[in-house]
């Protein structure tokens, strides 16, 4: 039998740590309030995660800014922006090439949310304590 030595399907630890690393650069950036946009103008962002791909030369950096509001138009103004920011953060990644930065919204609050509604539905309720009658 043929052992089986395919790579697993997520991503790397070089892959993660460089993420991680364009992650915090993009946050300090925003912290700074380096970017010069009216559409930016007090916003307050997160980046929740940056996935890198497989040869480092894209980033997707998932933003959502504080409340959610106007997400779209902010990641709109940041892909605008996006060879600014990606000159902005190389010298603090001290990678061989700068990745390219490519900005979305984040919806894992959105999922959670819908996921959290639908575990305290009344029928999940209910479920869950017919469940709860039958261990007696």
């Amino acid at each position: 039998m043929k052992k089986d030595t395919h790579r697993p399907a997520g991503p790397s630890q070089r892959m993660l740590r460089v993420g991680e690393l364009v992650r915090h650069a993009l946050a300090g950036l925003f912290a700074r309030g380096e970017i010069e946009d009216t559409e930016l103008e007090g916003a307050v962002l997160t980046v929740p995660e940056v996935r890198m791909t497989s040869d480092l030369k894209l980033a997707n950096a998932y933003v959502i800014p504080l409340g959610g509001e106007r997400a779209e138009a902010i990641v709109a103004a940041l892909n605008r922006h996006r060879r600014f920011i990606r000159g902005r953060i190389a010298p603090e990644l001290d990678l061989k090439f700068a990745p390219e930065v490519r900005f979305f919204v984040d919806t894992t609050f959105d999922e959670f949310g819908r996921i959290d509604a639908l575990l305290r539905s009344e029928r999940v309720q209910r479920d869950i304590d017919k469940g709860d009658a039958g261990d007696d």
